[in-house]
């Protein structure tokens, strides 16, 4: 069930997530902060965002939510690890997998792969999230990276929120773009219409995608893609806000585009500052086989 905890505040500042973090002890930062993102913490009767700074006097109460009543099971899928240490590893992940599982994918994802390979993994923001510091969209491929302890997690994440982790996707979108860079800063809300769609909007959440041409087809464009800010679907919104959506994105693309393996769209590059050696990390995937088939085929029009 449902239950509500009020604080008072005597004698701290800082940060409210970190308050809250060293005053429930067994409670992940992480798991703090997507209270927070969910709107489970007020303060002084209002809602507050999880760098909000604690005042003398602040009267907090913090809503913890039922936990999803979701078994995870661990299962012997194949995994491409790319690294692994005692703190954290990165993984490849295929297009078609799904990162953990929900409601409607219970079994054969990232996380019951996770689960059978690794024997430890850092508690994440709930239950069926174990090790997961960050997403791709189930058709989207590409590097992950996944903790191991709630130390390495609280650190990555950190990285992840001030936009230091270095993350690169190459999309193959329609059109022909003719200039060879851009920037496209538009803020990004979830649709009133479709819940499970974003779109750019006043009064969403910032959002910033860069992007280089690299290479020009017919009837489409390779880009190399680097993202400022991390929001849900941004890549896939942004390209469709300007014109080019992703090729082969059933949601966000158009009717007639290339089909059979969803978008095309890879988390090429992955790098971060590791949270136990302090040493700079970069990893690089190759593109999946349909992807660069697709290319080699476009190449020849």
């Amino acid at each position: 069930m449902t239950e509500k905890i009020v604080f008072n505040i005597d004698g701290q500042t800082g940060r409210i997530d970190k308050i809250l973090a060293d005053f429930m002890t067994g409670t992940s930062r992480s798991q703090i902060q997507a209270w927070v993102k969910d709107g489970n913490l007020m303060v002084n009767d209002k809602p507050v965002k999880s760098n909000y700074k604690v005042q003398e006097g602040d009267l907090l109460e913090l809503t913890i939510p039922e936990p999803e009543q979701i078994n995870v099971t661990p299962e012997d899928i194949a995994l491409d690890v790319i690294y692994e240490d005692e703190a954290l590893l990165v993984v490849n992940k295929p297009s078609g997998m799904v990162v953990h599982p929900s409601k409607g994918h219970l079994s054969g994802t990232l996380v019951n792969g996770l689960l059978f390979h690794v024997n430890s993994l850092s508690d994440g923001t709930a239950n069926i999230r174990p090790g997961i510091v960050h997403r791709i969209d189930m058709d989207t491929s590409g590097l992950l990276v996944v903790a191991k302890t709630n130390e390495a997690h609280q650190k990555l994440a950190e990285q992840l929120e001030n936009h230091t982790m270095e993350r690169a996707y190459l999309a193959l979108v329609h059109g022909v773009i003719p200039h060879d860079d851009g920037t496209i800063d538009a803020p990004i809300a979830r649709m009133m219409i479709d819940r499970k769609k974003r779109t750019v909007a006043d009064g969403g959440k910032k959002a910033v995608t860069h992007f280089d041409v690299i290479e020009r087809f017919r009837d489409f464009t390779l880009l190399k893609l680097h993202l400022e800010t991390g929001r849900t679907h941004q890549i896939r919104v942004h390209m469709k806000y300007i014109g080019h959506p992703v090729a082969g994105d059933p949601m966000y693309g158009p009717a007639e585009t290339l089909s059979g393996h969803g978008q095309y769209l890879h988390a090429a590059t992955l790098g971060f500052i590791h949270p136990t050696t302090g040493k700079e990390m970069r990893f690089e995937a190759p593109l999946p086989d349909f992807y660069s088939e697709k290319l080699a085929e476009l190449r020849k029009n």
